[in-house]
Parts: structure tokens; C-alpha cells; sequence
């Protein structure tokens, strides 16, 4: 009997087996053809890594253990010993640390470049052996918005390659490569999976060239995402389009309740037509703005952050982002822990700084639980 299962089942296993000695050669001898240890590849891995490049329009990807096993590989993938990378200083802290710490041991070194320096004044910041770019299509926690096409325009003047991590605005909202990245990353387990029980990676090159050395790196570094969680990643795709717009609309409507609210000194929000990056995101996120919102508190002090936080009742205090569920986090004490608190500041990521991810539940609950705990303070 024939089995034609309609959704891909987990091929929950590490090895495979092969008939005989011709039948393994022909895995060698045939790339894609069969499978031999899951580590070097599984279908359901695999079906997860060509899902997100059809999403983003590449030449193949490869699905890896985390986003930051993702960012690890498209570095991997243009860096050895020696040669440097010029990264955004609006990026999120652990993409920082990695670098500052970790690859800088194996001869990697990076310099930090300003916002306004990544399409103006790049080469300012490069060097002789400047292999990559690195930066976020909307930046964590400020959500400033990167003009991809000045920037991959920038960069290649340089002879460098452009690598946009696109977790915060999703294929839904831009596709880098179409602007002229050269590789493209993703937290899976953020918007990808959505549902706050997959922790995942994702990378796409634009050429096969670059693909192929991705599987490379993620093979012989053990990057590849496990069957169980690629399946998981796979069935959250599913609903990717509906769940981004409808984090769009109501993360719209609680920026706008923030924008006015007098317990509230400033808001970060592509979305509000005051947002120094607003026409630049709604051209390239065809009239979305995403599910990421950022506030400062008018009490810029961590007394107020708590008091706040203790208040909200539908936006439990979680280090990650873009749940189906909303939820608030707060970058001074997490994601940007590492920096020093000087680098902070001169970031804008104060002490009053609150990060919201903000859900697809009833937005008129969500509105009213801000309200009650904003009247808190």
C-alpha cells in the first residue's frame, strides 16, 4: 500500500541506510538525490530551508540550530583569519557580542558603524581585508530602518558582501535580496515559527555559489537544525502572512496609544508618520510596519520599567519576540546586557526603554491593559 501523506512526516532519525556500496556512491556522486546522516541533511530540514528561500526569493538556504547558528554561518561562510567585519551599531546585542567576543579569537575583527554612516560614509569604516556587511532591516530595539539599496549599493562599491538579518520585518513585510543583499538570515524561532516553542535559524544566498557554501559551514560546523523542529518551523509558515498583518494592525494601534499617552516620552514605530524612517519602511514593507513596538517611559529609570511591567497583564515580561501572544522585554537587561552602559546610552537604549511584541490577540484587550498599567505609574 501506497501512503501519500499530505503534510511531510518527522523523519525522526539521525542516519539512513543504504542497500549497498553503489547505492552510497550514488550519494556522493548525485548531491540531493539520497540522505545520509542529518547532519549533512534531512527532508525535513531541508524542506524548512527551501520554504524560507522560495519566501525570500534566493538561490538556497540552509536551517540551522538558532539565529545566532545563522548569523554564525553566513560569516563562516565569507570570513577566515584575517579579515574584517563592518557591522550596524543598531543591531541586536548577542549579534554584537558574537563578534566582539567569540570571532574575534579566531582572528575575525569588526568595527561598528553608525546609522547614518551605512549608506553615507561607509567606507570611512572599511579596511583592506573588509569581507562583509552586517545589518538588520529594522533594528533592535530602536527599529530604525535601513535603506537596503543604498546600503548593498555602498557596500559592493567596497567589494563587500551585504548580510541583512530580516527577523524583525519578515519576508511578508521586505525581501532583502531583492534590494540587493547578498545574504539574508533569520531567528526562525521568531516570525518564521511564531509560536514560541521552536528555537531555529535560517540563511539564504542569493547565488548557488554562496548556497552551497552554507550547507558547507552548517555540515562541518553542526549548525543543521534537528527533524523535530524544522517540522515545527515548517507547520508555523503555514500562517505567516495572515499572523504579520495581523501584527501590523494591531501593533499600528497600541503605537498610536503610546504616541499619546503622557506617561510616555518617546515611541519607536516605523508605522507613525513621524518616525525619522517612515516613507523608507512603508516603500519597503509595501504599507506594513510589523509587530515591534519600543517606548521610553517619560520616568526614564528601571523603578518605572518595574512598576510598569508589574501592571501589565497581557504582556508578560519574556526575553523574546514575536509569540502569537504579546509580550514586553526589556534590552537594557537582556538583549543589550552585554554592552557596557556607556554603549548603551549612546545607542538611546536608556533605562526607561521598553521593547513590546505585540501579539494577534483582541487589540481592544491589548489597548486597554496599556492603559490600566500606564495609569499605574
Amino acid at each position: 500500500m501506497e501512503i501519500h501523506p499530505k503534510i511531510t512526516p518527522i523523519y525522526q532519525t539521525s542516519v539512513f541506510k543504504f542497500e549497498d556500496l553503489n547505492e552510497l556512491e550514488l550519494y556522493f556522486g548525485e548531491p540531493g538525490s539520497r540522505y545520509l546522516y542529518s547532519r549533512n541533511g534531512n527532508p525535513n530540514s531541508d524542506e524548512l530551508a527551501a520554504a524560507v528561500t522560495q519566501l525570500e526569493g534566493g538561490a538556497g538556504a540552509v536551517a540551522t540550530g538558532s539565529g545566532m547558528a545563522a548569523i554564525f554561518a553566513a560569516i563562516m561562510a565569507c570570513c577566515e583569519a584575517g579579515d574584517h567585519v563592518l557591522c550596524a551599531a543598531d543591531i541586536y546585542g548577542g549579534s554584537s557580542a558574537l563578534l566582539s567576543q567569540e570571532l574575534s579569537r579566531l582572528g575575525i575583527t569588526v568595527s561598528y558603524v553608525p546609522f547614518a554612516d551605512l549608506t553615507t560614509n561607509l567606507a570611512a569604516h572599511a579596511q583592506p581585508r573588509t569581507r562583509l556587511l552586517l545589518c538588520e532591516t529594522i533594528s533592535n530595539p530602536l527599529l530604525r530602518v535601513v535603506d537596503l539599496r543604498a546600503a548593498a549599493d555602498a557596500a559592493h562599491a567596497l567589494g563587500v558582501k551585504l548580510v541583512v538579518d530580516n527577523t524583525f520585518a519578515s519576508p511578508v513585510l521586505t525581501r532583502p535580496l531583492e534590494y540587493g543583499a547578498d545574504m539574508v538570515m533569520h531567528s526562525v524561532t521568531k516570525y518564521l515559527a511564531g509560536h514560541s516553542d521552536v528555537t531555529a535559524g535560517a540563511v539564504v544566498a542569493r547565488t548557488p555559489e554562496y548556497a552551497a557554501r552554507l550547507r558547507q559551514v552548517g555540515t562541518l560546523f553542526g549548525l543543521t537544525l534537528s527533524p523535530m523542529e524544522s517540522w515545527l518551523a515548517v507547520r508555523g509558515l503555514k500562517t505567516l502572512r495572515l499572523r504579520i498583518e495581523a501584527h501590523s494592525r494591531n501593533a499600528q494601534a497600541v503605537a498610536e496609544l503610546l504616541a499619546g499617552h503622557p506617561a510616555v516620552g518617546e515611541v519607536f514605530y516605523p508605522g507613525l508618520p513621524g518616525h525619522p524612517q517612515h516613507k523608507l519602511a512603508a516603500g519597503q514593507g509595501g504599507g506594513r510596519f510589523g509587530g515591534m513596538v519600543s517606548f521610553r517611559l517619560a520616568d526614564d529609570t528601571t523603578e518605572a520599567v518595574s512598576r510598569f511591567m508589574r501592571a501589565c497583564q497581557r504582556f508578560p515580561f519574556a526575553p523574546s519576540l514575536a509569540g502569537v501572544d504579546s509580550s514586553l522585554s526589556y534590552p537594557a537587561g537582556t538583549s543589550h546586557r552585554a554592552l557596557a552602559e556607556e554603549e548603551r546610552q549612546q545607542l538611546g537604549i536608556t533605562a526607561g526603554l521598553v521593547r513590546l511584541s505585540v501579539g494577534i490577540e483582541s487589540v481592544e484587550e491589548l489597548l486597554a491593559d496599556l492603559q490600566q498599567a500606564l495609569a499605574a505609574l
